[in-house]
């Protein structure tokens, strides 16, 4: 990893990582590091969700359009998506290329640099750390995304990747958060017990 991030030892995850299905995938990112180096940014993840272009939740469900392209791959390639006309929301693309998968990163415990995360956020109020990052459009908010790091490729050595330092977490599963269709399926995955994960939220219109 970095100097910037002040976590040595965390190799960062390769193309093959991503290459795989979104709900392993989906696993396995629980306990990884989400790093922007030029800010000196770090978390664990803690939280994700998988969506497969058979979905009808995912965004490539009804075909790839200029927006939803970089959710088409190749694998390890962010997609950064706008909602509810107010949040940016961070997604790594995972599996073959040309086949619209991926995962949301939903929420991550702060490792590093909280103090430009909480500049960022709270904008001068004050803010615990646990909010700083619980839910995907906050995490997207500490670490400055938006739309223009779209289709940034995670593995090619660019100050945004996510990395492995060994730590290895218990993981549940469970329905995902906040969506009408396939609103069961159980490809939300957590870290056991952690306090830095979202609250669950079913959809009022969910079957």
């Amino acid at each position: 990893m970095t100097p910037a991030t002040g976590l040595p030892g965390a190799a960062p995850l390769e193309r093959s990582f991503f290459a795989r299905g979104a709900p392993a995938v989906a696993r396995d990112l629980v306990g990884m590091l989400l790093v922007h180096a030029h800010d000196g940014l770090a978390a664990r993840l803690v939280e994700t969700e998988a969506y497969t272009e058979d979905d009808p939740a995912c965004h490539g469900y009804r075909g790839r359009t200029e927006r939803n392209a970089p959710l088409f791959g190749p694998p390890g390639h962010a997609y950064v998506y706008f909602t509810y006309g107010m949040h940016w929301c961070l997604n790594t693309a995972t599996g073959a290329a040309g086949r619209a998968e991926g995962v949301l990163l939903r929420a991550a415990e702060p490792i590093a640099g909280l103090d430009v995360m909480r500049a960022r956020r709270a904008g001068g109020r004050r803010l615990s750390d646990r909010d700083l990052l619980r839910g995907p459009a906050r995490l997207a908010q500490a670490y400055g995304l938006d739309g223009t790091w779209s289709g940034h490729d995670l593995c090619d050595g660019g100050p945004l990747y996510l990395a492995d330092d060994g730590a290895r977490i218990e993981v549940e599963a469970g329905p995902r958060v906040g969506v009408v269709a396939a609103a069961d399926r159980p490809w939300r995955f957590a870290a056991a017990g952690s306090r830095w994960v979202s609250a669950y939220k079913r959809h009022p219109r969910a079957g």
